[in-house]
């Protein structure tokens, strides 16, 4: 995003409640949460350059965890899939574990394990403070 404040106005004028944590901005989507980061962040965070328009398009898909170690285990299999690894699987800020990979189209992937937002038994995530769906 190259303006969080305007991509989270944005959004909640579709409907969505916004949540910011530490400059990001979470919104329940059903079983999904769609977290709105600052492009130069989010570029950071995966590893890689940000040059505007070209391979880094500013948008991430994640894949979450049940396990720490199911991170590496992905990140192994993506790449023995043809994926490069952007960022491997480090400590996060938020008391995680997470790396990234770009599949062979470039569209990047975080594949994160947060103990802050546990699995349901059908693999959704509940963002805190805005229970179930």
């Amino acid at each position: 995003m190259t303006d969080l404040a305007r991509s989270r106005a944005f959004y909640e004028r579709l409907g969505w409640r916004g949540q910011e944590v530490e400059r990001t901005v979470f919104f329940q989507a059903g079983g999904l949460a769609v977290v709105l980061w600052a492009r130069e962040s989010l570029a950071a965070d995966a590893g890689v350059e940000d040059a505007g328009a070209g391979r880094f398009t500013g948008i991430t898909l994640a894949h979450n965890v049940r396990e720490r170690d199911e991170v590496n285990r992905m990140l192994t299999a993506a790449a023995e899939a043809g994926a490069q690894i952007t960022q491997p699987a480090r400590e996060t800020s938020y008391g995680g574990y997470a790396g990234y990979f770009a599949d062979p189209d470039g569209h990047l992937w975080e594949v994160a394990w947060n103990p802050g937002l546990p699995l349901a038994a059908d693999g959704t995530i509940t963002v805190p403070g805005f229970g179930a769906a």
